[in-house]
């Protein structure tokens, strides 16, 4: 049965201003199952091979049905883009077409751009909220809206979250156990490594599967955090002797065209102080179960390193503000400065409201995470940059509350869209 997705609404508004809509998103993080509830036909064109072979002899044979017509994994024959479009343009009707992709191909001169035929819509696996776990008894929309928050104690535990880490937010693995999702979760790294990443560009360089995951668990190593190229290198080179920069570039913009990895940009507001702004991002997972996977850890291991299991869950934290944000024009970044201070995440809107977020796995480091706040919010230029309509503490349990400092106290288990 299909499970409601926070991008429903986005992909309703998108597809009815535009001739076609391109979703995008990690494999199996439900993209085919969504665009379906939308969809009047279809062409799975990863499987279905005559469709495929069909296409260059007679592309109306593979675009002509009931619309709005679903090109699933469309990538896989990247000359459809510049077909779809002329079919756009010619038909002058919006929603024709849903093509959905978990893979961005390769930079083509020969491929419009599609400005003004095609919108884009991007999902992630499901957060906590719509998986059940979470309540969602606070919601983003109001928070950034100014409205008081609910005072609610979500039901969520220390140990749920660390389940929900190992298994992730993927659909198919909603009703999996831990074991079973730790599982699916080293398979699916196992596929990206053998298959995903080889069939992504069959005409560059052989990539050394080796060497791509000592990457993948590098990146797994360093999850939430500012690591470099040369860190990553190093890293995930034998003791000694580092990757070569260039080939962790490469391997590490391939991860990014599979949209398994992401970045969490740097925020640069106008500050009163002369402080100097660093630009590095951080590095995540689309989902932490890859983190996870690739570490081989544990919700028992997690409990025993405390480091670890923090870094994990601000990754989860970030998963869910980024579909969160995004369903009302917003983005994610993190600050740090070169006076050590940092703020784990910004959310940003559009129209120039945001909110800084601190993410505290234990409620004993909440006062240290709320006077990190309020001395960040003193530093802000906000006759420019505007006064933060939020400043909240995420933590994994206890009450939502607004606090006597004005600062926000927000379980995850209560956070919603």
């Amino acid at each position: 049965m299909y499970v409601q997705r926070i991008v429903d609404q986005e992909l309703d508004q998108r597809l009815s201003a535009a001739g076609a809509l391109v979703i995008e998103g990690a494999r199996a993080c439900g993209k085919t199952a969504t665009a379906r509830q939308r969809a009047a036909s279809e062409v799975l064109l990863d499987v279905d091979y005559s469709a495929r072979e069909m296409f260059p002899l007679d592309p109306s044979a593979v675009l002509d049905g009931a619309t709005p017509r679903l090109l699933d994994e469309w990538q896989v024959v990247p000359s459809i883009w510049n077909q779809v479009r002329r079919a756009v343009d010619d038909r002058g009707l919006p929603g024709q077409f849903i093509l959905t992709g978990s893979a961005v191909p390769n930079d083509d001169v020969a491929r419009h751009t599609g400005a003004g035929r095609f919108a884009t819509l991007r999902m992630r696996p499901m957060t906590l909220y719509e998986s059940g776990l979470s309540d969602g008894a606070v919601s983003l929309r109001a928070l950034m809206n100014g409205q008081p928050m609910a005072i609610q104690e979500p039901s969520l535990t220390v140990a749920q979250i660390a389940d929900s880490l190992t298994v992730g937010g993927w659909p198919a693995q909603r009703a999996a156990t831990m074991q079973q999702g730790a599982q699916a979760a080293r398979a699916y790294l196992q596929q990206v490594i053998q298959i995903d990443l080889p069939r992504l560009d069959p005409n560059t360089r052989m990539r050394d599967p080796a060497k791509v995951r000592q990457l993948i668990t590098s990146i797994a190593r360093n999850i939430s955090t500012e690591a470099s190229l040369a860190t990553l290198s190093k890293d995930a080179g034998e003791p000694g002797t580092p990757l070569h920069k260039a080939t962790t570039a490469h391997y590490l913009t391939a991860l990014q065209r599979l949209m398994l990895v992401e970045e969490q940009p740097a925020w640069a507001p106008h500050l009163r102080s002369s402080a100097t702004l660093r630009q590095a991002a951080k590095h995540h997972f689309v989902d932490p179960s890859l983190a996870m996977a690739a570490l081989n850890a544990t919700p028992d291991r997690l409990r025993s390193d405390y480091n670890t299991f923090g870094l994990m869950f601000e990754s989860l934290v970030i998963r869910d503000l980024r579909v969160y944000s995004q369903n009302i024009q917003g983005q994610v970044f993190h600050y740090r400065d070169d006076y050590g201070r940092e703020v784990d995440a910004i959310v940003a809107l559009d129209d120039g409201r945001w909110a800084a977020f601190e993410v505290k796995l234990g409620a004993n480091k909440i006062e240290e995470a709320a006077a990190a706040l309020t001395k960040f919010s003193r530093d802000i230029d906000t006759s420019i940059t505007g006064s933060p309509v939020s400043l909240a503490v995420i933590t994994a349990t206890g009450y939502s509350h607004r606090r006597a400092d004005g600062i926000d106290v927000i379980p995850i288990g209560a956070l919603g869209p």
